[in-house]
């Protein structure tokens, strides 16, 4: 570590708010904006390596809207809507993998299907969405990592063998608590038997990695129920566990209940996370990053979160993004229930997908922040040498303030070296306000200008 960076009394720095934003990828959606001159994905891609591509596929529908989320997603899909998105969704599919071009080999890496609850989707519609990857992407589900989200409800026998036989190595199960008091406080109504059913189903199936998510934070949630919750999950052996902090967010059901900035509400998730970090490690799991915890010895599905980054994006769907270096793009975003409707009917009624609409450049000193950003919120940390490789500079003279005043909170793991650019284990816990502090001025006054929609 630079001696620019030697730490001062954390004391002397004024507290900041540990929950800030769950950055998981960078810029953030709402800084995205339409793109006037609407580049030809042809153009975008044209220059950028393919040889390690991602591939994710969203499905913006669920059976029900839990009262913390923000994703793109609707309750339901009258009539054929399925059909049709499935439908907009092999067009989409055609047009990119044409854009993508013959000159060089196009490979992927890894393959996701999200959303909302991809789940959904009846077992006839899963064989069609793996078809769409792999028929007209040319992405080799059964050869790469594939993770698809599920909820309880929707893991049924049917579905999962379609995805047992298509090549799934991973299923993420929504859980939030096995408390059903909790669950119904999250505005997640659900039963501990139907929870517990669909995991059993899940490890009859043979998925080779089991994810269970879990959230922290809820009313009413006490040290001895989220414990209950942590065990009746290990009870399964997951080979991954999540642990998200809630979050009220506009345009959820909680946001009108909940008071955001109650620092009491801070000092219950922070004490709730260190139990349950704490608890994990103590029951043989690693941490890799603030929210994932993976079972020593489980096999890894893939790149980490952050390896984006380096490689390619692609994103089929209308909730889902894709990364060139030069531009992120995907369609519009909202969370109120009309405006997602309104979204998913133009998606669907789209003829002409060879163009991005909608996005935010990456331009400016927005790459070394990405790298830095999305490195440094991984548990293990960011060798110095790959930032000085990729960007002819260091982490210490590109972002002296940013990382100064982590040095200076204790944010920062001294014993890491100068090889290593490493949080601490009160960094990690802090990450919802370190991701946030290396925002660029430009994305913090676009995100700050987005009306909630």
């Amino acid at each position: 570590m630079s001696t620019a960076l030697a730490p001062v009394t954390p004391a002397a720095k004024a507290p900041v708010r540990p929950y800030q934003d769950y950055v998981y990828a960078y810029p953030h959606k709402t800084a995205y904006r339409p793109l006037p001159d609407r580049p030809a994905l042809r153009d975008l891609w044209r220059a950028e390596p393919k040889g390690a591509l991602a591939l994710y596929a969203h499905i913006p529908f669920c059976e029900v809207r839990c009262g913390f989320c923000n994703l793109f997603t609707r309750v339901g899909a009258p009539g054929d809507l399925t059909t049709r998105y499935l439908d907009a969704l092999d067009r989409q599919a055609v047009a990119v993998r044409e854009a993508l071009g013959g000159e060089e080999p196009v490979r992927f890496g890894a393959a996701a299907f999200g959303g909302g609850t991809p789940t959904f989707l009846e077992a006839g519609e899963l064989e069609r969405l793996c078809d769409i990857a792999e028929r007209r992407m040319g992405a080799p589900l059964g050869a790469i990592p594939l993770s698809v989200e599920a909820s309880p409800a929707t893991a049924t026998g049917d579905r999962l063998d379609v995805l047992v036989a298509r090549g799934a190595t991973r299923i993420s199960l929504g859980v939030q608590s096995f408390v059903e008091d909790e669950a119904r406080a999250a505005v997640r109504p659900q039963r501990r038997a139907d929870v517990e059913a669909a995991l059993g189903r899940i490890r009859e199936a043979g998925v080779p990695v089991l994810n269970i998510d879990l959230i922290y934070g809820i009313d009413g949630q006490t040290p001895a129920s989220w414990r209950a919750s942590l065990d009746a999950a290990l009870a399964w052996r997951p080979e991954e566990l999540y642990l998200y902090p809630l979050y009220a967010r506009p345009k959820t059901p909680l946001h009108t209940r909940t008071a955001v900035d109650d620092p009491a509400w801070d000092a219950q998730r922070l004490a709730l996370y260190r139990q349950g970090r704490d608890h994990l490690l103590a029951s043989g799991y690693e941490q890799t990053s603030m929210r994932m915890f993976r079972r020593a010895g489980a096999p890894v599905q893939g790149p980490d979160d952050h390896a984006c980054q380096s490689d390619g994006m692609i994103g089929l769907g209308c909730g889902a993004r894709s990364y060139t270096s030069g531009l992120h793009y995907s369609f519009d975003y909202a969370v109120g229930a009309p405006q997602v409707r309104s979204i998913i009917d133009a998606y669907v009624a789209t003829g002409d997908f060879s163009r991005a609409v909608h996005g935010r450049r990456i331009e400016g000193d927005e790459p070394r922040r990405r790298y830095l950003l999305q490195s440094l919120l991984q548990a293990a940390g960011m060798p110095t040498a790959d930032y000085a490789a990729r960007f002819g500079s260091t982490p210490e003279a590109d972002f002296p303030a940013e990382l100064g005043d982590f040095a200076a909170r204790g944010w920062l793991d001294e014993a890491a070296g100068p090889a290593c650019l490493r949080l601490s284990p009160e960094g990690l816990a802090h990450s919802d306000a370190v991701g946030p502090a290396l925002f660029s001025a430009a994305v913090r006054a676009a995100m700050a200008a987005y009306e909630a929609k």
